[in-house]
């Protein structure tokens, strides 16, 4: 597994499933055109990007490049690395025919096409182990449970008001939030932000 100090925007989910299984780190979707007219996913792609840096990895097809110009002029450029893949023709297994330009997407692609797109784009690659990374304590399911964000039945209002606090989408769920809390927040500042939530709402 390839550790990747930046955040990859990617099209769709197959897109997104193909690469989790070569690099390790937030990968999100632009729902395909979806990006256009969400706001506050736009919002939070801009907050990684000052973060740690966005990677933009679209198809190689005319809608991918329609998104990727949509991104390239929404976000500061120099906050942005651009990943390409090749024109290679043929479809997905999961799909009947080929697509409309009839070339392979993101989620085609080989392991190897897929790293030596985002060596060329300049992805910084993190060579320690995870664990020695960073001192930084990494927030789990098992903390999203405990500080009451999960599994319990006043979870979502409680989740809906910290994702409000915190500037983030409304629509996430725990596990969409997982990831994007672990690339903005530690643990701490996370429990700190629930601390502060909680008085807030008692007063």
């Amino acid at each position: 597994m390839l550790r990747v100090k930046e955040a990859i925007i990617v099209e769709g989910r197959y897109d997104k499933n193909a690469l989790s299984q070569l690099v390790d780190t937030v990968i999100l979707e632009t729902s395909g055109f979806g990006i256009f007219n969400n706001r506050e996913k736009l919002a939070l792609f801009r907050r990684l990007a000052e973060q740690r840096g966005l990677i933009i990895l679209t198809d190689p097809d005319g809608a991918g490049f329609v998104i990727r110009n949509f991104l390239k002029g929404s976000i500061p450029p120099h906050l942005i690395k651009h990943a390409y893949v090749p024109d290679i023709l043929g479809k997905e297994r999961r799909k009947r025919t080929p697509g409309k330009e009839g070339k392979l997407g993101v989620e085609g692609m080989r392991p190897e096409v897929l790293e030596q797109a985002l060596r060329q784009a300049g992805a910084t690659f993190l060579d320690q182990p995870t664990e020695k990374a960073s001192p930084v304590r990494a927030i789990t399911k098992a903390d999203l449970f405990a500080l009451g964000l999960s599994g319990r039945p006043e979870a979502a209002t409680l989740r809906q008001q910290l994702l409000s606090a915190l500037e983030l989408p409304a629509h996430l769920s725990p596990n969409a939030m997982l990831p994007v809390l672990n690339a903005l927040f530690s643990y701490e500042e996370l429990a700190a932000a629930l601390v502060k939530l909680t008085k807030t709402e008692k007063i």
